[in-house]
């Protein structure tokens, strides 16, 4: 049995960036046959984004947006130029957001994170995310069988049925959020239900703290994490090495500062940004609005593609002072008309009973002149009076945050 799932995963990096390239521009100008994305990307040659310099110029379609598009152009926001009913299913997620599933094999690109995660052909899978209405549940299906494996069509709930598949069918493999397996755990111990043929299990969804991965490995379940969302499908998961998570083929991933299109420094925390290769269905430069950092250097698996630290929150930060919203973006503004500051963080307080804000701004040469520059600014952008507090580089941690509100 092979190490990886195919040789692509252990190509160059150097070939796998070029292939990406290559395969961009057709693929923007069948994206810029839809009207919301022609609209978007008025006057971009798709020759001539051949290199991640050229994406990072085209704007980025944040995901918060999609509701009030697909609401506006029915029923997706006018990103697609396929019908409906040249999809495979079509579903809904919270907002709401509308989503087609693809006709092609493994349409949401996680038969990789199963394979992974130690799944194989033949292999029997309890599939406990919800098949109702959203992705969830197909996309671990259809990533499941286009491995070879045989899937059960738990979904959530109903404990004691699920038991009585489990102890029929014996499955070596679960996929779900972490917390249904440790319901799932927890009442088997309780009704003295057998459910030990489940030795690995691939776990996204929810939160899956380092309390829990031991206590799931303690009762023989090895589990690992991928990350991924309604749109995209699988975007990142772990390896046997757990050295982070790897991003999947046929993606190119940015992480850019929040409220920005602009990619952070190397290691730096910043906002997801996703390009997808689907000719049938592409995005072009999704911001989900989830956090992580690239990791240096390739994983000890032997897959060459970037690495990232994982989930670390979400980007956007918007918050409300004195009645008024200040967003991410606007703090991003503040840092283009004062290109000689670091990072900048505004922390949001209460003072006696009144908001009161401190924009904290990392600066090598700080001077008074330079703190009622800022502070000018700060009020011009944000509308609101605020502090201004000049701290040395590297001062504020990197964790992503651009809005602290800790009132």
């Amino acid at each position: 049995m092979t190490a990886h799932y195919d040789a692509r995963e252990t190509r160059e990096q150097a070939v796998r960036e070029a292939e990406l390239f290559s395969q961009l521009p057709e693929v923007l100008r069948g994206a810029m046959a839809a009207p919301a994305y022609a609209e978007r990307l008025k006057g971009i040659d798709p020759a001539a984004v051949t290199s991640r310099a050229a994406l990072a110029a085209l704007p980025v379609l944040r995901k918060s947006e999609l509701p009030a598009l697909h609401k506006a152009s029915q029923p997706f926001g006018g990103f697609v130029t396929a019908s409906p009913g040249s999809f495979a299913r079509l579903f809904t997620s919270p907002g709401p957001i509308f989503e087609p599933e693809g006709r092609q094999a493994d349409p949401w690109r996680g038969a990789r994170a199963l394979f992974a995660a130690g799944f194989r052909p033949d292999d029997i899978v309890l599939n406990t995310f919800s098949y109702h209405l959203t992705p969830g549940g197909f996309i671990f299906d259809a990533s499941a069988r286009a491995l070879g494996c045989a899937v059960i069509p738990a979904g959530p709930g109903n404990v004691e049925q699920q038991f009585e598949l489990i102890e029929a069918y014996r499955p070596v493999g679960y996929s779900g959020t972490p917390d249904f397996l440790k319901i799932l755990l927890d009442a088997a111990a309780t009704a003295g239900r057998d459910i030990s043929s489940i030795k690995r299990a691939l776990v996204s969804g929810a939160a899956f703290p380092p309390s829990l991965q031991a206590e799931i490995k303690a009762r023989g379940i090895d589990a690992y994490q991928a990350f991924g969302t309604a749109d995209l499908g699988l975007i990142a998961f772990e390896t046997d090495v757990r050295d982070g998570m790897v991003v999947n083929e046929d993606l190119i991933m940015e992480i850019v500062r929040p409220g920005t299109g602009d990619p952070v420094a190397p290691g730096d925390v910043g906002e997801i940004v996703v390009t997808s290769l689907d000719p049938h269905h592409p995005w072009i430069r999704l911001a989900l609005g989830d956090l992580t950092a690239a990791l240096p250097g390739q994983s000890k698996c032997g897959r060459t593609n970037m690495r990232i630290k994982g989930w670390m929150g979400r980007a956007d930060q918007t918050t409300k002072v004195k009645g008024m919203f200040v967003r991410p973006e606007q703090i991003a503004e503040i840092g283009k008309r004062h290109p000689t500051l670091g990072r900048l963080r505004l922390v949001v307080t209460r003072r006696g009973e009144a908001d009161a804000m401190t924009l904290k701004a990392e600066c090598a040469e700080a001077s008074e002149a330079m703190h009622e520059e800022i502070a000018g600014t700060l009020r011009a952008v944000t509308k609101l009076g605020g502090g201004v507090e000049l701290v040395d580089p590297g001062a504020l941690p990197n964790d992503g945050k651009v809005i602290a509100d800790e009132r």
